[in-house]
């Protein structure tokens, strides 16, 4: 069975006109005419409607998906806490999605489909990529998963809540980002407002403590070295421990599945496909202000001049990745020459642990694909990456 769904309240809001110009004349000359168009209404809808369908039917589902990255998280968890009814009780679910980018970034299809200089990601040529690739019959490529776990303090005695992303997953200064950008949405609904969040937070530190847990197979953490351009085993692991112990405070700290960049422009973690991952695991960047060798103390006046060398940082990730071979030097000053501290620790590994300062709010908020969650105080995340196998799992025509 081959369905259209759109979310019409994505990005600018013209999946709609979209789906009915270009996507859905193209797969009809292809002689791939879609046997249903739907369009959601209201939060978690997609979910809720590619259940059904998988519910009344034993036939193989391909989606074409118009959307942001937020309908396919919900596509995503929704399935994944669903218990079937009908045709498919005792079947692994297994999906094919198309992606037809309508969102406000779309990280999952430009990390998929990187955008050339020249090309603008509002062409339809470059928007219809991986419906092209579905009319090629290519087979599609399976979807890393990182499954985020919430634990309340054991004295609550409340059950873990599990949530499942398919592109990012952060805390700190992206998790305050995401947070705010939403008050910001109408009156600023595209790429902007995250600029705009950005600038209220980024003389904010968040205090915490970081478990790195090791990759299944090689059973290390990797952290990269800009000396040589690769991944080595982690300083800290040896063969009595293959957990790496990381304190705070922290800037930034943010991982990803599946996706290099954010937004087609900004490359936050450009080693996933420069450096393609053998298994499953996430790709982390962290951001600890004192590593700074100019930075002695945590205050109001350091952490107001350390924002600087922040947008710096970050500013990278626009230049195709850059910041990934940052360095200090004895001074403080950042650049890419010298055998100083590297700026950022980039990780390559099996999952992480977050355990938030309790009198930090601010360390409590968690990013997972856009979605904002609260840890609960005295409580932590777990997260880790893993690919479905067998029948089962969500792939993507690239």
């Amino acid at each position: 069975m081959l369905i259209a769904l759109y979310n019409p309240a994505a990005g600018d809001r013209s999946a709609k006109s979209f789906f009915d110009e270009e996507v859905l004349p193209k797969l009809q000359a292809a002689g791939k005419p879609v046997d249903k168009v739907l369009a959601t209404e209201r939060p978690a809808h997609a979910g809720e409607i590619i259940l059904e369908l998988l519910e009344a039917s034993q036939e193989e589902l391909v989606v074409i998906l118009g959307s942001g990255d937020g309908t396919m998280h919900e596509i995503i968890n929704h399935l994944s806490s669903a218990q079937p009814k009908g045709a498919r009780v005792d079947t692994p679910i297994r999906l094919h999605f198309a992606l037809v980018p309508c969102g406000t970034a779309n990280a999952l299809y430009s990390s998929l489909f990187p955008p050339t200089e020249n090309a603008s990601t509002s062409d339809k040529t470059y928007r219809l990529q991986s419906v092209q690739s579905f009319l090629d019959n290519s087979t599609g490529i399976p979807l890393t998963l990182a499954i985020t776990t919430l634990s309340s303090p054991p004295y609550l005695k409340v059950p873990p809540t599990a949530i499942i992303s398919s592109v990012v997953v952060s805390t700190s200064l992206h998790a305050a980002i995401l947070h705010d950008s939403e008050k910001l949405r109408e009156k600023t609904p595209g790429i902007e407002r995250f600029k705009v969040a950005a600038q209220q937070n980024s003389d904010k530190w968040y205090n915490g403590y970081a478990k790195i847990l090791p990759a299944a197979s090689t059973g290390v953490v990797q952290l990269y070295d800009p000396a040589t351009k690769s991944f080595v085993d982690h300083p800290d692991c040896d063969e009595y421990n293959s957990v790496v112990d990381i304190a705070g405070p922290f800037a930034y700290f943010l991982s990803t599945v599946n996706v290099d960049r954010l937004e087609p422009a900004f490359e936050i973690t450009p080693l996933t496909r420069k450096i393609v991952p053998s298994e499953a695991t996430c790709d982390l960047m962290i951001v600890r202000p004192l590593r700074d060798p100019s930075l002695q103390m945590d205050s109001p006046e350091t952490r107001s001049g350390f924002s600087t060398k922040l947008w710096k940082i970050l500013g990278g990730a626009y230049q195709k990745g850059a910041h990934v071979d940052l360095r200090y030097d004895d001074k403080g000053e950042i650049g890419t020459e010298g055998e100083g501290c590297v700026v950022v620790e980039y990780l390559r590994c099996g999952g992480w642990e977050w355990i938030p300062d309790d009198i930090d709010d601010a360390a409590h908020l968690l990013c997972t694909d856009g979605t904002i969650s609260a840890i609960e105080k005295g409580g932590r995340a777990v997260c880790v990456a893993a690919t479905p196998t067998g029948k089962a799992g969500f792939y993507v025509h690239a």
